[in-house]
């Protein structure tokens, strides 16, 4: 997510909760990611671990690219 969009969908937040949730879960699972980045050596489940986050990461942001694509349909895109 480029820095545009990342702003329009912060603008949107107060005004669509499920974008808000989904937004809120992302930078939650990015934190959770951080700490196995931040790891020189990972065990398999840890990698496992890192692996099954990056994959929740990557759904919630097509759905919130998806809501995003909404917003900008219907006009409501600040």
């Amino acid at each position: 997510m480029d820095g545009r969009e990342e702003q329009a969908i912060v603008s949107l937040l107060d005004r669509d909760p499920e974008l808000k949730k989904y937004y809120e879960e992302h930078q939650d699972l990015e934190k959770k990611l951080s700490v196995y980045q931040h790891k020189h050596h990972l065990s398999a489940e840890e990698e496992i671990e890192m692996k099954r986050i990056q994959k929740l990461k990557l759904v919630g942001k097509d759905k919130m690219m998806e809501i995003l694509e909404k917003h900008k349909q219907t006009g409501g895109n600040p």
